[in-house]
C-alpha cells in the first residue's frame, strides 16, 4: 500500500477528531478543541498519513508531536481501524524519527497504557524502551509507561553522522543544523574520521579531477568504509559519455516528455541535491540525481535527431549564484533528512542487507514463504533486513548489500539496482555482470561454443539473411528462442520450413539476431543451483502434461507447469554436476540456475540463469533452512572478504 506523510492543515481538523475517536479509549481522547490547538501550536508539530482510493488521497492515520528543546514526545499516533496492520502507524513512527534525526532530537519519548500489551510490544519492536512507570497517569487505575528512543547518530554509537567536506571553510555560508562541516584537508589528514564507519560524506570540493583534494575525498572515503557522495566510481563515470547515455537509458521517455516544446538545440539544468531551481525540470532532475548521484550537478542536454544528454558534470559550491544560496540550503536540509531509519532492531546487527522484490510479480524468483525464510536466515547470519522495491532506488546506498529477488533484464531497473549498488560498494547479488552475461542467449552461445562446453546443435541467425541458408543441415523441429527469454517465454518450436519463417518474421521485430536451436525432447530438465562456483541444490523438472516445455503458457489453469522432484547433490551424476558448475563458473562466482539434459550418457548445457527459482518446498526441499542460510552466508563472507578482515575464515552454516 502506497503511504504518503504530509503535514496537517487546518481543514484535517474533522478526520482528525475522527481518528481521535475511533483509535482511543474515552480517558485517553483528546477534544476537537484541543486538536485545534495542537494545529496552530508553535511547539506542536501534526503530521498525517494519506493513501490513494480511486483519484482522491484520504487520511487515515496521524501524529501529534510537542517539541521541546532536546527532546521530541510523541503525544499521540492514531489510525482508522480499517488500515490498522496495514503498515501506517509503522510509517508514522518512522517518520517522527526521520524528523527527530533530522532536527538534530537526541531522543524521542511517548507515554503508552500499561495494560496495553500489544501497543508496548510494538513500540518496543521499533526500539523503544520502558524507563518509567506511571501511576494512575491517564485517570484513577488507568496507568501508563514512559518510553524513550535514543535518536541514530545523535551520540547513539549506530548513528549515521552526515558530514559535508569542502576546499575552504571561509567559503562555506549555509548553515544546516546537525551537519558536521570540515574543510577536505581535515577530513584527509586529521585522526577524528577513521574510527567511526557510519560517516556519510558529502562531497562538496570545487574539483574531482584525478589526483585533487576532492577526488581523494571520494577515494579515502571508501577505504574508510564511509558513504560518499559522489563515490569514485560515479566520478568516472562523468568522463564517459556513451556510458552515462546508457545508464540514462530508462529516462529517454522523460527526456522526451521534458523537452518535447523547448524550441532551442540544448538546455542545461542545474541540479541541486536532487532539487531543481526550475519547476517544470523537477521530475528529471530527480531521476537524473538518483542516477548520478552527487550533491551538486549541471546537466547539458543537445537535440540532434531527438534530445539526450550530451554532458553531466559536478557543479563546484562556489558556482552557485548568490540569489540562489538560500534555495540550495533548504534542498540540502531535505536531502539530509531523508536518512533511512532502522526499524525493528532489537539486535545489533553487524551488517545491512536490502532484498528487492516485486510484490505483484505473475511469476516471482521466490515465493512469500521463501522470503520470509531468506529474512530469517539473514537475521541469523548477522543482517538487519529489508524488503525494498522499485520505489527505494535512493536507498541503495544505505545498505551493505544487496540480494535480486525478482525476474532480472538487462534493460529494466533490476540491472540499474545492480549496477548502482555495485558502484556504491556493496556486495549484490545479482550483480550486473551475471545479468548482462545470463541475460543474453547469444552471448551464452558464443560463450560455451568457446569453451567445450556440449549444447544442443545451434544457430544464431540475422535478420535480413535467408533462414533456410543460415540453418543448412539443421533437422526440424527446432526451438527459436528471444535472446533475452525467460520462463520458458519467447521459446517457440517450429515444425517446418513454414512455421520457422513465420516465426522468425515475429521475433525479428524485437531482436536484430535469435537463436535456432536442435530440439531434444527429455521427461524432464536438470536444474543445478551453483553458489561460489560450487553446487548448492539439484532438482528435475518435469514437462508439463502434453507438453515440450516445463511451462506451459496457454491459460489452462491446472496444466501450467510440470512436477519437480528434488534430490541430494550426491545423488545426482557426476558430469551433470562438472558441466554445471563449469558453466556457471564462466558466467561469474555468484548465485546461477543451470538447465542441462542427460540423453544418450551425454549431458547437454541449456542455459545458466542469473536468477535462479528458490521456493519453498521446491528448490529448499532437501537442505531446508540451510539453503537459505548457504547463500546469506556466502552474502555475508564477500563482505567480510571485500573489507580486508585479517582473519576472515569462510564459516559454513550447521
Amino acid at each position: 500500500m502506497n503511504i504518503s506523510i504530509r503535514l496537517s492543515i487546518d481543514s484535517d481538523l474533522n478526520v482528525l477528531e475522527k481518528i481521535e475517536k475511533a483509535s482511543f479509549p474515552s480517558f485517553q481522547q483528546s477534544s476537537r478543541r484541543k486538536i485545534r490547538l495542537s494545529l496552530n501550536s508553535p511547539s506542536q508539530i501534526v503530521w498525517v498519513a494519506e493513501v490513494k482510493k480511486g483519484r482522491k488521497n484520504i487520511v487515515v492515520g496521524t501524529v501529534i508531536l510537542h517539541q521541546h528543546k532536546k527532546s521530541l514526545r510523541i503525544y499521540s499516533i492514531g489510525v482508522l481501524p480499517d488500515y490498522q496492520g496495514l503498515g501506517v502507524g509503522i510509517r508514522l513512527l518512522n517518520h517522527t524519527c526521520n524528523y527527530a534525526l533530522a532536527q538534530s532530537y537526541g531522543k524521542v519519548t511517548l507515554e503508552a497504557s500499561a495494560s496495553n500489551h500489544k501497543l508496548i510490544k510494538w513500540y518496543e519492536n521499533s526500539g523503544f524502551q520502558k524507563i518509567e512507570y506511571l501511576k494512575d497517569y491517564y485517570c484513577k487505575g488507568e496507568d501508563a509507561y514512559r518510553m524513550l528512543f535514543e535518536v541514530p547518530g545523535m551520540g547513539v554509537k549506530n548513528g549515521i553522522t552526515n558530514l559535508i567536506v569542502v576546499d575552504r571553510l571561509k567559503n562555506w555560508t549555509i548553515d544546516i543544523e546537525g551537519v558536521q562541516v570540515v574543510s577536505a584537508k581535515k577530513y584527509l589528514a586529521g585522526n577524528d574520521f577513521h574510527t567511526n564507519k557510519n560517516i556519510r560524506v558529502f562531497n562538496l570540493c570545487n574539483s574531482y579531477k584525478y589526483q585533487t583534494m576532492g577526488y581523494y575525498v571520494s577515494l579515502l572515503a571508501s577505504a574508510r568504509e564511509h558513504r560518499a557522495i559522489p563515490n569514485v566510481t560515479t566520478i568516472r563515470d562523468f568522463k564517459d559519455v556513451e556510458l552515462i547515455r546508457s545508464i540514462a537509458d530508462d529516462i529517454d521517455d522523460l527526456i522526451f516528455k521534458t523537452f518535447k516544446k523547448h524550441e532551442g538545440k540544448s538546455q542545461i539544468i542545474n541540479i541541486y541535491f536532487g532539487q531543481t531551481l526550475e519547476s517544470e525540470y523537477q521530475q528529471i532532475g530527480h531521476q537524473l540525481y538518483l542516477l548520478f548521484e552527487a550533491p551538486l550537478l549541471q546537466v547539458e542536454f543537445r537535440k540532434t535527431d531527438h534530445w539526450m544528454i550530451h554532458k553531466v558534470l559536478p557543479v563546484s559550491y562556489n558556482k552557485i549564484k548568490q540569489e540562489n544560496l538560500e534555495e540550495v540550503q533548504v534542498y540540502a536540509q531535505k536531502c539530509l533528512a531523508k536518512k533511512r531509519f532502522n526499524r525493528h532492531r532489537l539486535k545489533n546487527y553487524k551488517y545491512d542487507l536490502a532484498i528487492l522484490i516485486k510484490p505483484n510479480e505473475q511469476h516471482p524468483p521466490s515465493c512469500p514463504l521463501a522470503l520470509k525464510n531468506f529474512k530469517i536466515a539473514a537475521e541469523k547470519i548477522g543482517f538487519h533486513t529489508e524488503f525494498i522495491t522499485h520505489d527505494d532506488f535512493d536507498k541503495i546506498a544505505e545498505f551493505d548489500a544487496l540480494f535480486i529477488r525478482e525476474t532480472t533484464n538487462v534493460n529494466d531497473y533490476t540491472y540499474q539496482f545492480s549496477r548502482m549498488a555495485y558502484a556504491e560498494g556493496l556486495v549484490v547479488i545479482d550483480d550486473p555482470w551475471s545479468i548482462l552475461r545470463c541475460s543474453n542467449k547469444i552471448y551464452l552461445n558464443e560463450r560455451l561454443k568457446q569453451n567445450g562446453i556440449l549444447t544442443p546443435a545451434t544457430w544464431v541467425l540475422c535478420k535480413g539473411v535467408s533462414n533456410m541458408l543460415q540453418i543448412k543441415g539443421a533437422d526440424f523441429p527446432l526451438v527459436l528462442k528471444e535472446p533475452d527469454s525467460s520462463f520458458s517465454k519467447g521459446v517457440i518450436k517450429v515444425d517446418n520450413k513454414e512455421q520457422l519463417q513465420k516465426v522468425t518474421s515475429q521475433l525479428f521485430k524485437k531482436s536484430d539476431l535469435i537463436i535456432a536451436q536442435q530440439f531434444l525432447p527429455s521427461d524432464y530438465d536438470w536444474r543445478i543451483g551453483v553458489l561460489d562456483q560450487k553446487p548448492l541444490f539439484a532438482c528435475k523438472y518435469y514437462m508439463a502434461k502434453g507438453h515440450w516445455q516445463i511451462y506451459k503458457w496457454d491459460g489452462t489453469p491446472d496444466e501450467t507447469t510440470g512436477t519437480f522432484e528434488t534430490l541430494p547433490i550426491d545423488a545426482v551424476p557426476d558430469k551433470v554436476l562438472k558441466t554445471a558448475v563449469k558453466a556457471a563458473g564462466l558466467m561469474g562466482d555468484g548465485l546461477y540456475g543451470v538447465d542441462l539434459k542427460e540423453l544418450n550418457k551425454k549431458v547437454y548445457l541449456i542455459e545458466v540463469n542469473d536468477n535462479p527459482n528458490i521456493d519453498y518446498k521446491i528448490e529448499d526441499k532437501v537442505l531446508k533452512n540451510k539453503l537459505y542460510e548457504k547463500i546469506m552466508q556466502s552474502i555475508y563472507n564477500r563482505i567480510e572478504m571485500s573489507r580486508n578482515i585479517a582473519r576472515f575464515v569462510s564459516v559454513e552454516p550447521d
